[in-house]
């Protein structure tokens, strides 16, 4: 008896928790929430007269304001109030099937069936758009074409299917889209005899990283052989010039220093627990060597108009330090520390090869370059 009482009780307060959150939504003259969830609560309770009268009420007050605002929307001078009313009937609309779920509902409330509207506004607001797009194509610019590629986005999301509408925006974005050509590295000299320093194809490179990083629909980048077999002209060029490169030579550091230590040399054992000790001092000569080798190189890049104007430019550094420390002694081999010990048996090394030095240095180049004018170009697309 007690488990069932229980029950009864939950639901009670279940069915109150619902009535004043539609009471609540009502009072703060959030009508059509308060429509959705005194309907939804009615589907269960349907003969609760509070909840009977609040919906009649929060639908009459819904249509009031939706119609208020359509009638403002139609005095409007605006090519958007289209679209604008168009909203408002979907909204009603939204009531409108959120009441026929329930057909006791439905009687009581008699809501307005706004399909036939909502058909007829939605066809007046995508021809609105697709006007819009048109005044823009009319002005034969980049900037305007890609304003009219979105404009025809839209009508076509209002009208799906619509093939004229679909070559509309092929054409928009034929108009828009700008072709970027990136032109191979042109170098002052070489490095120690190793041909352009790990640059080449350092263009093609580039190229694959802004084409699969382009977030912008209006724009292509080309490498300059792509270009001239595709027979693109190109809007704007990417020209990579480098300097010559820096490996240098290694160079060694070279310092010496005397080291002693007291050792024993001798135990003189009277018994058991008397030992005398004997020291000497032992002496040796630690000569510490660095070496090392300092590399950099830099590429500058710079983004031209067809005009040769200069629109952007900036200069992408790669550095490579190589360092090692090894050691030798004469002397008493008893006389080094620890850390001495490591340094002698640490073996003598050379630094790398000049073109692994290159690679090094023009994948850090690469790295920095490719970040550098991905970001320009997401700048201004």
């Amino acid at each position: 008896m007690i488990p069932k009482l229980y029950t009864f009780l939950l639901l009670v307060l279940f069915s109150l928790a619902a009535c004043q959150s539609a009471e609540k939504l009502y009072s703060r003259g959030q009508y059509d929430q308060a429509v959705e969830a005194a309907a939804k609560k009615l589907s269960k309770k349907p003969n609760d007269a509070k909840l009977r009268e609040l919906v009649q009420n929060a639908y009459r007050y819904a249509v009031e304001d939706h119609e208020g605002r359509v009638r403002q929307l139609s005095a409007s001078s605006s090519t958007l109030r289209w679209e604008q009313i168009y909203g408002e009937y979907q909204d009603l609309q939204k009531l409108y099937n959120a009441i026929r779920r329930n057909p006791a509902i439905f009687e009581l409330v008699q809501p307005t069936d706004y399909s036939s509207y909502i058909t007829t506004y939605k066809e007046q607001a995508s021809n609105a758009r697709e006007d819009r797009g048109d005044q823009l194509m009319g002005q034969q610019t980049k900037k305007s074409a890609r304003d009219a590629y979105y404009e025809f986005q839209q009508a076509l999301a209002l009208k799906p299917g619509d093939l004229t509408l679909r070559q509309k925006m092929d054409e928009a974005m034929a108009m828009a889209m700008t072709n970027v050509v990136v032109n191979p590295v042109s170098r002052s000299g070489y490095a120690y005899g190793t041909p352009a320093f790990g640059f080449q194809n350092f263009e093609y490179d580039i190229q694959r990283y802004l084409n699969s990083n382009n977030r912008g629909n209006f724009v292509d980048f080309y490498t300059y052989n792509d270009a001239r077999a595709r027979n693109v002209r190109p809007d704007l060029s990417v020209e990579l010039w480098s300097g010559t490169p820096d490996i240098g030579r290694y160079r060694d550091q070279r310092s010496t220093r005397e080291v002693s230590k007291q050792i024993v040399s001798k135990e003189i054992v009277h018994k058991p627990d008397s030992v005398t000790k004997e020291y000497i001092t032992v002496k040796a000569r630690i000569t510490v060597t660095t070496r090392t080798l300092r590399a950099d190189g830099l590429l500058q890049a710079v983004v031209r108009d067809i005009d040769n104007r200069t629109l952007w430019s900036d200069t992408y550094r790669g550095e490579y330090n190589w360092i090692v420390r090894f050691a030798s002694f004469t002397g008493d081999e008893r006389a080094l520390s620890d850390e001495d010990r490591k340094l002698v048996a640490q073996r003598e090394e050379w630094p790398p090869a000049n073109s692994a030095i290159a690679n090094i240095i023009t994948n850090e180049i690469l790295s920095k370059a490719q970040c550098g004018i991905s970001d320009y170009f997401h700048r201004i697309f």
